[in-house]
């Protein structure tokens, strides 16, 4: 039996964006309006009422934890745990499952591994050792941000069309195409990949394309804003046939134009899509009436936006606080005594965040929390899968499942040690390259030839050996996944290596090991966990205990917290210079919107402040207000710790006792401003 409440529960502006379902439709749905909400009554609505089936429903989110979220939320409208919503994830989840049926269109086999950052920077660095190209004048991770880039636009190598007076781009395009060919080469694949090979299989496959668009009768997409070239793409021709897409979102928080977002697609969307219907939702269920208007204010400074006029279910609540500091360690002192002497008796830890707009800002808090014993964690440090244990015993289990993978071999052929030296890797790779076949047969025909010295013949012909008996011990005593791990642990040598050194870091990698074994427990087979480490966008993070939150402001996205404070807001950190001097007016509108981010993650409290010194790569440097604390409107304002105003104005000394009543104006505050402008 459905749960009929579901729509009873929606404000106006949420049920007409339930129940509007024929043609394109664009959400605008402002910070804490119940977005999510409106996303999963509108995929039970569709499942409610037969206008399709479970399986001709596409709904995208960004990251694994959303699409986990909108899952639960629909099976608890529908009363049911297995509604069958297999089209539902990420971009780069619902490619991959695309891709791996459509792989030898982009001349794949269907087991292809998906590598991550760090292998694709080691392939890099392969290609140009071989190439000649100096990876200090340039780095292999900026010929990746290119490449990347054009991945975003679409754009294969023969396809890029380059600026002549750009000497990196004239450099990186040859890379490019050896990078490419090698990725097929290895039958794999990066996360730009994903995208752009299943775009191009629709674009040149018709019957594919209508397989498709026939199929999918509703497509839903969250955080529409944040989308890059190649994401929309996709969507406009898988919608191609019934134009059924719904798009929620936000041009207020698109902060993510550095990892490719274009804005435009949002601004653009009833320009795509020809009688396109859009729908705001304008009620706030998060914030306090005077945050909001804080962070409305501010936002409205912006001139590329839809526009959209927020207001709260919530009361009124407290002024938005300001403090000046006198430099950062204050400021860190401030804030720790705010959360001991005011907070920590009404909120809990796990409710107050700091939010930075630079990771290095974390320093001086942490040291500070540190000292007074004030309990805190780093949400956005080191995610579990990129720990060097953990990417060993992965890549260990990549070369199992996929024999081609010349990256994990790499990475595990000398991990633990078995005398095989650098000059016998570069032996191997390179009959590897001159016949064109992997590392592993490239290995096993040299130890044939007899062309590896006696001692690292023994270890190489030792791993070679194991590789093949896990292989058989997989595949044909059908061993489970997680047997495998504890067998390849014990029978490398991995475990005793780690164990045979006492020292509190291989304590760890042994409990992050143990961790892994209970990870694998979740999936079925090895190809489902594989995929899952290489398609994962977030990792639990630490939320045992009660501990301050401290992120960057980036990194808050879709985060709420009672109290929020907002350190920072200084020209040239906030908004951040390079931004401004990369990318101009847009730059700074950007800028801005990651300022409404960070303001409407607080529900009940937030506080902003600057400091007027900062230590900053080994040096002080005077700083000013951000521009932004000018746009804020005075009247949602409570302006506390400013200057003593007997000192003169290149001596200002920090009174953390002096407070400002309501409706007066500081004359050190004054007189501050005075100085600025």
């Amino acid at each position: 039996m459905i749960n009929s409440e579901y729509l009873n529960n929606l404000n106006n502006a949420q049920k007409e964006a339930v129940l509007h379902l024929d043609g394109p439709l664009l959400i605008v749905a402002g910070a804490g309006s119940g977005k999510t909400k409106v996303l999963t009554s509108r995929i039970a609505h569709i499942i409610k009422k037969k206008k399709a089936f479970p399986n001709q429903i596409l709904s995208v989110t960004f990251t694994n934890k959303a699409a986990k979220e909108m899952q639960n939320r629909v099976s608890s409208i529908l009363n049911s745990d297995a509604i069958g919503l297999s089209w539902l994830g990420t971009f780069h989840s619902i490619c991959a499952k695309l891709l791996r049926k459509h792989a030898g269109a982009a001349g794949l086999t269907s087991n292809f591994t998906i590598i991550d950052t760090d292998d694709q920077v080691r392939l890099i660095k392969n290609i140009c050792k071989a190439e000649d190209i100096d990876i200090k004048q340039l780095a292999p991770k900026y010929i990746l941000s290119i490449i990347d880039r054009w991945k975003n636009k679409g754009f294969y190598p023969n396809e890029v069309s380059i600026n002549k007076n750009d000497i990196y781009e004239k450099t990186v395009l040859p890379l490019y195409k050896i990078y490419q060919k090698k990725l097929v080469d290895l039958n794999a694949c990066d996360f730009g990949d994903l995208i752009l090979h299943v775009v191009k299989i629709l674009e040149n496959n018709s019957d594919i394309r209508n397989i498709y668009s026939k199929n999918f009768k509703y497509i839903l997409v969250d955080e529409y804003q944040d989308t890059n070239y190649i994401q929309s793409r996709w969507l406009y021709l898988l919608s191609e046939k019934y134009k059924n897409i719904c798009c929620v979102g936000d041009d207020d928080q698109s902060i993510y134009s550095w990892r490719g977002a274009e804005i435009k697609n949002f601004l653009e969307f009833d320009q795509v899509y020809k009688n396109s219907k859009v729908i705001r939702l304008e009620e706030n269920y998060r914030s306090s009436q005077n945050i909001l208007s804080v962070a409305s204010n501010l936002i409205a400074n912006n001139q590329n936006r839809v526009g959209k006029t927020l207001k709260t279910t919530m009361e009124e609540g407290d002024l938005v606080k300001l403090n000046c500091f006198k430099n950062g360690k204050d400021e860190a002192i401030g804030i720790s005594d705010e959360i001991e002497q005011n907070l920590k008796k009404d909120y809990s830890y796990n409710n107050i965040s700091i939010l930075v707009r630079a990771i290095f800002q974390t320093r001086e808090f942490e040291e500070r929390f540190l000292k007074i014993g004030l309990p805190y964690r780093i949400l956005g440090g080191t995610k579990f899968y990129e720990r060097m244990e953990i990417k060993d015993c992965v890549a260990y289990l990549r070369l199992i499942h996929q024999p081609k993978d010349d990256l994990a071999f790499d990475r595990i052929v000398n991990n633990p040690k078995r005398s095989i030296g650098e000059s016998t890797i570069k032996l191997i790779h390179k009959h590897s390259k001159e016949n064109n076949v992997s590392l592993e047969i490239a290995s096993k025909k040299l130890i044939e030839l007899n062309l590896i010295k006696p001692k690292t013949k023994i270890g190489l012909n030792s791993f070679l050996f194991l590789i093949d008996k896990w292989r058989a011990d997989l595949n044909i005593k059908k061993i489970s996944h997680i047997k495998l791990l504890q067998l390849v642990l014990d029978e490398s040598g991995y475990s005793a290596m780690l164990k045979n050194k006492k020292d509190v870091d291989n304590e760890n990698r042994l409990e992050n090991i143990k961790e892994l074994l209970s990870a694998l427990k979740e999936f079925n087979d090895l190809e489902s966990f594989l995929e899952h480490v290489a398609l994962a966008t977030a990792i639990d993070q630490d939320w045992e205990g009660e501990k301050v939150n401290m992120m960057t402001m980036h990194g808050s996205k879709g985060l709420e917290f009672d109290v929020v404070f907002l350190p920072g807001w200084e020209e040239g950190l906030f908004p951040h210079q390079k931004s401004i001097e990369e990318k101009g007016q847009n730059g700074l509108e950007e800028e801005r919107r990651l300022a409404y981010v960070g303001i409407t993650r607080a529900k009940k409290k937030a506080l902003i402040s600057f400091s007027m010194n900062r230590f900053y790569q080994g040096d002080w440097i005077d700083s000013m207000a951000s521009r932004f604390i000018e746009e804020l409107p005075e009247k949602f304002l409570e302006k506390n710790s400013f200057f003593d105003d007997t000192k003169d104005d290149d001596d200002f000394e920090f009174n953390q006792d002096f407070e400002i009543d309501e409706g007066t104006t500081s004359p050190g505050w004054a007189r501050y401003q005075k100085r600025i402008k």
